[in-house]
């Protein structure tokens, strides 16, 4: 029963996270771009959670070593700096479908890596199968039915780099949640993204205006991004990786374009395809016969 709830707040957390683009989309059409977006949510993110870290017995600011604040850098450079960056910045260079594809593949890089650092974590073939048939439904859901691609090496480039960061980021998670608890890692991840964001505005100082951000849609879409989307599905996902297994929890990213679209049908109108049902089927597949890697 405790294990079918950690499997509702992965599928919970990835829920929340495929209905950001709307979001974010808004708070871009008010001016604000890629980078002041991902730094404004961090920030809310951040404060928050220091401000409740501070009221627990167990707070303290650094890792127990040198080595495991380093982690915690590369974990926030992996799952929040350079993921973000290099994601929304593909979008400018090459098209949506193409982002998609390359960026929600990241569990097979994912599980690659995974399987090759922990022996423990190595894949059977059912899984390998598995991840493979996940893989082919976010073709089919990403694609629904236009079999063509225009490519563009730089655009995809920075879509892989975001794949494979988060493929990272996972691969990072493992050894951090065998230390620390999700509060302390998340606040670390929460501060590094910001720390390690600084040296983009050096060459683009732009921010946005005070009245701009004070406007309601825009503070509350900012609200809703840095206390929801990051602060508490960035716990809830650390939490879980930590009980289900990185490969496990990975996997739940094959449903990111699929929840996108049931987004986009709810708000935007957009109509569900034969091909969405059919990826969404191949998807479930995949996850189910990927289902129940053991812990390292």
């Amino acid at each position: 029963m405790r294990r079918f709830l950690y499997h509702i707040i992965a599928l919970v957390t990835v829920a929340i996270w495929g209905s950001t683009f709307v979001f974010t989309k808004l708070l871009l059409l008010s001016g604000l771009t890629a980078a002041q977006v991902f730094t404004l949510r961090f920030l809310i993110a951040y404060v928050l959670l220091l401000a409740w870290s501070m009221t627990r017995s167990n707070f303290h600011l650094f890792a127990s070593s040198v080595k495991d604040e380093l982690l915690m850098l590369a974990l926030g450079i992996t799952g929040g700096s350079l993921y973000f960056l290099s994601e929304n910045t593909a979008l400018n260079y090459t098209t949506t479908t193409n982002t998609s594809l390359i960026v929600c593949i990241c569990p097979l890089f994912a599980a690659l890596l995974i399987s090759i650092f922990y022996r423990s974590q190595r894949l059977r073939p059912l899984q390998i199968a598995g991840s493979l048939i996940a893989a082919a439904g976010v073709v089919v859901v990403v694609l629904n039915g236009h079999f063509v691609l225009h490519l563009s090496p730089l655009g995809d480039s920075l879509a892989l780099i975001a794949c494979l960061c988060w493929a990272f980021y996972s691969l990072l998670m493992i050894p951090a949640n065998q230390r620390y608890d999700a509060v302390f890692i998340t606040r670390k991840v929460f501060f590094y993204g910001i720390i390690s964001i600084l040296p983009y505005f050096i060459f683009n100082p732009e921010m946005p205006s005070l009245a701009t951000l004070c406007r309601p849609a825009v503070l509350a879409n900012l609200i809703f991004l840095g206390a929801v989307a990051s602060l508490l599905c960035f716990l809830a996902w650390n939490w879980v990786m930590k009980q289900l297994g990185a490969i496990t929890v990975t996997n739940y990213v094959y449903l990111n374009p699929v929840i996108t679209i049931v987004f986009a049908w709810m708000l935007l109108s957009e109509q569900i395809t034969v091909f969405f049902l059919l990826g969404t089927v191949l998807i479930l597949l995949g996850m189910y016969l990927g289902a129940g890697t053991r812990r390292p």
